[in-house]
Parts: structure tokens; C-alpha cells; sequence
């Protein structure tokens, strides 16, 4: 059985979900086919087939590159009638529908039993390529699929639904979410959790005393990371008295806003924004941390959340999305009600003021549920069952 997997670009090193899956899937017999819009050179896990480069501002380019994608349509008459015949019963113009064939080329010309778009936003305009090349079509619904990208596309999903065989969901939250975006009742789906590396992410053998309490933060700087709430409790907490750092990792559109804001409350000098970091540097920055907060608006489950809990860190997370499903309040962690800062600062202080005892109890909960539920292991299995 051959799986078409359809993103963006290949996975990155720290993208471990994407590369076990494929290693695992490879393992069990499967062959893999990747298809993106641009190769990492890098990337040699599976075979990689990429979309027609779009020239904006080379004629000549361009025109070569329309060339060649004519010559490959041209021995799949048959299967490029099919498409157009199914997008003009849509109602779709001609002018989408030429460049849905063009951006789908490297698809429509390959032969797989599965297409399974790694987000759900990857398969707009790509909704009827399963079909015509005779392939089941699977799509996994995450965090941006599911709560950013339809408040500026209304129904943006409803020809999708229509046409997916089976649904990836990473989260009960999300399989709500999905509901509340059109997908109908008796669609298949299959909730499988997002899994980490453990053996990447253990809990370091030496323990670390620092002067100042150190938080941290991995995500991107966007409005629905609740980062601005974040500060507003820490702000809070400075005013108790507690000395501390902060360090957000990632990088965004929101840095400029939330600098100010750091500015505003006085966090200069406890603020520290990161950028993007590398894999191993972030472990290192972590096994340094007391505290992870990841107070998000809304998320679909964050690795980054497993990753922490993985390595003995004290978690606080908000109530937003599959949040809640990632921490066991006072059990794994702490869950504390979004966009509420005084809640926020309250709930950290007292984690702060535990007992050494009862922090290692929390700790060691945290690590026993993360390996034993979100190892890649079990990840894998559930994925072979999938496209059973």
C-alpha cells in the first residue's frame, strides 16, 4: 500500500510528529510518497514529489514551467478530464480551475491508495484530486484548521466534507471544533493523539538552583498564544515581590505589540524573547525552567506542552482547546480559565509555594502519563490501524 502524504514542505528535524510517522508507516511495509510545494535537500525519509514552482516575476520561467506541466497532463488525459469535469459541477471558474490543476500536476500524475493532507487547509482547492486518481483521501484537523482559519472563510470546508473518507483528529476539542465547522455526524474519523520522542525529551539527572524562578514559553507570537494575558500576570506577580525570569521562544507577526506590552508593565528586565531556537538548545533552555506556561486562547492539544511534562517541568497550562486534555488538573498540572491574568498570577504563586514534595508527586505523575500514553509507539499503531 502506497500513502500520499500532502504538506507544505518537508518536515523539518524537530518536526519528530511528521518524521516518525513516516519512519513508521515505512517500517510496517508502506511506501511513502511526500508530496510539497517546496524540497528541503535535507529531507531523505521518503520519496518527495514537488508541485510546480509559480514564477511572479519571471516570464520566461514561468513559461518553461507551464511547459513542462502540459507534457505530464498530457499522459493522464483521461484522469485530467475527470478533474475538470468534477470542478466545473461546482461551479468553479476557469480561471480556478487551471490553476488547480496546475498547483495539483504533481499529484494527479502519481498513483497512491491514500492522499492524506497533514492539515485540513492543505486540501482546499485539492478536493476532488483523491477521487480522480482513485485514492481514498484522509485529512488531519488541527489548531489552525479548525480555530483561525475559518473566522475570515465562512463554510470554507463544505465541499472538504463532501469528499474525505476518514478524519485525523488530534483531540476531542478538535473533533467539537470540526462539528462546529460543518463535519457531518456520520463522518469516519479517528482521534489519535500527538506523540513525542521521549527519549529526546528525559528529565535531566542533575537538579538546577536558580536565583530567580525561571518561566518559559514556546510558541508563536500570535494573538491566540495568549501571551498578552501571560504578562499581565506577571506582571502581577512582580508586584508581589517575586523575582523571576521569563523567556518566550518563537517568533511572529505579534513581537512588535508585545514588546510594547512588556514596556508598559514594567517587564524589561524579566522578558526575554528568544526567537526561533534550535531543537537541541530549546531542551537545553527547558531543563533549566521551573515553571511552563502555556496560557493559549486555544490549542488543539501543543507538543510542546508533552515536551515539558516529559521533562519534569511544573506545567501550567489555560482551559483553552485540547489544553485540558494535555494537563490532568492537579494531577499532571495545573489548568487555570483563559484570559483571566489574576487567575493566572494566583494559580502560579501557589505552584511556586508547594512543597518539594508535592511538586515531585505532580512531576512524576506528569512523566508516567506522558510515556506510558504519548510515546510514538503507540502513536504509530494507531496510524496503521487508520489506514486499514
Amino acid at each position: 500500500m502506497t500513502i500520499g502524504i500532502v504538506m507544505s514542505k518537508p518536515p523539518s528535524y524537530s518536526e519528530t510528529f511528521f518524521n516518525n510517522k513516516i519512519i513508521g508507516l515505512k517500517k510496517s511495509g508502506f511506501d511513502v510518497i511526500l508530496f510539497v510545494q517546496q524540497k528541503e535537500d535535507l529531507f531523505k525519509l521518503c520519496e518527495v514529489r514537488i508541485a510546480p514552482k509559480v514564477y511572479r516575476n519571471n516570464v520566461l520561467l514561468q513559461s518553461f514551467e507551464y511547459v513542462k506541466v502540459v507534457i505530464k497532463l498530457s499522459f493522464i488525459p483521461m484522469r485530467l478530464h475527470r478533474f475538470i469535469s468534477l470542478e466545473r459541477k461546482v461551479n468553479r471558474s476557469w480561471n480556478q480551475i487551471l490553476k488547480n490543476v496546475y498547483n495539483n500536476c504533481h499529484i494527479l500524475t502519481s498513483d497512491v491508495d491514500w492522499l492524506h493532507f497533514g492539515f485540513a487547509t492543505m486540501a482546499i482547492q485539492s478536493e476532488h484530486v483523491a477521487r480522480v486518481i482513485n485514492a481514498k483521501m484522509a485529512i488531519s484537523c488541527r489548531g489552525y484548521d479548525m480555530d483561525v482559519y475559518p473566522l475570515k472563510h465562512n463554510n470554507v470546508y463544505q465541499l472538504l466534507w463532501r469528499n474525505v473518507n476518514k478524519v485525523h483528529l488530534i483531540s476531542e476539542y478538535m473533533l467539537k471544533r470540526s462539528y462546529d465547522n460543518g463535519m457531518p455526524k456520520h463522518s469516519i474519523y479517528k482521534i489519535i493523539f500527538p506523540a513525542i520522542d521521549i527519549l529526546n525529551f528525559e528529565r535531566p539527572n542533575t537538579t538546577v538552583t536558580n536565583s530567580k524562578l525561571k518561566f518559559t514559553t514556546i510558541a508563536r507570537l500570535h494573538w491566540i498564544k495568549g501571551l498578552s494575558a501571560t504578562l499581565e500576570a506577571l506582571s502581577i506577580i512582580k508586584q508581589k515581590g517575586i523575582l523571576f525570569e521569563y523567556t518566550i521562544i518563537g517568533e511572529g507577526s505579534e513581537l512588535e505589540p508585545l514588546k510594547f506590552a512588556v514596556d508598559q508593565l514594567n517587564l524589561t528586565h524579566e522578558v526575554t524573547f528568544s526567537g526561533r531556537v534550535k531543537h537541541k538548545h530549546i531542551i537545553n533552555m527547558l531543563a533549566e525552567t521551573d515553571v511552563y506556561i502555556q496560557y493559549s486562547h486555544s490549542e488543539g492539544f501543543c507538543n510542546a506542552v508533552l515536551e515539558a511534562q516529559a521533562m519534569g517541568l511544573l506545567c501550567i497550562v489555560s482551559d483553552g482547546g485540547g489544553l485540558s486534555e494535555n494537563v490532568i488538573h492537579e494531577q499532571t498540572g495545573w489548568v487555570v480559565e483563559k484570559r483571566n491574568a489574576e487567575a493566572l498570577a494566583n494559580k502560579i504563586l501557589e505552584v511556586v509555594n508547594l512543597s518539594a514534595h508535592e511538586k515531585e508527586l505532580i512531576v512524576q505523575s506528569a512523566i508516567k502519563r506522558v510515556k506510558e500514553d504519548f510515546n510514538l509507539k503507540k502513536q504509530q499503531d494507531a496510524f496503521l490501524k487508520f489506514y486499514e
